[in-house]
């Protein structure tokens, strides 16, 4: 049996952006067997309160790599079954994937107000 997951990172000029509700597009990025299988791009829809956690989950994704999000998203994440990673500084999706498949990903505070 294959493990399978879908991450979710928010991205601006190709790169991480710090608060995932400012987002361009979300790199949607499937691994299997601890390796990137697929890379796609994601146009979300108009920023509201809690719409991207639902939006991400209809997208099958498992986790979702950010440098920060509010609480209530954070929670909504959760409740959609959906890891979060947040305080993450920066870095291309695909390394941030990888980093964090191989257990090296640097998580910290949440880069977020509120």
């Amino acid at each position: 049996m294959s493990a399978r997951k879908k991450f979710a990172v928010p991205v601006a000029n190709g790169s991480l952006t710090v608060h995932f509700g400012h987002c361009e597009k979300f790199a949607v990025i499937e691994t299997e067997n601890g390796s990137v299988v697929r890379v796609d791009y994601l146009v979300p829809p108009m920023h509201q309160p809690g719409v991207y956690p639902g939006f991400l989950a209809d997208h099958g994704v498992d986790v979702i790599i950010t440098g920060g999000m509010g609480m209530r998203a954070q929670n909504l994440f959760a409740l959609n079954n959906i890891e979060v990673c947040v305080g993450v500084p920066d870095g291309s999706p695909r390394e941030l994937v990888e980093q964090y498949l191989h257990g090296r990903l640097r998580s910290g505070d949440n880069l977020c107000d509120h």
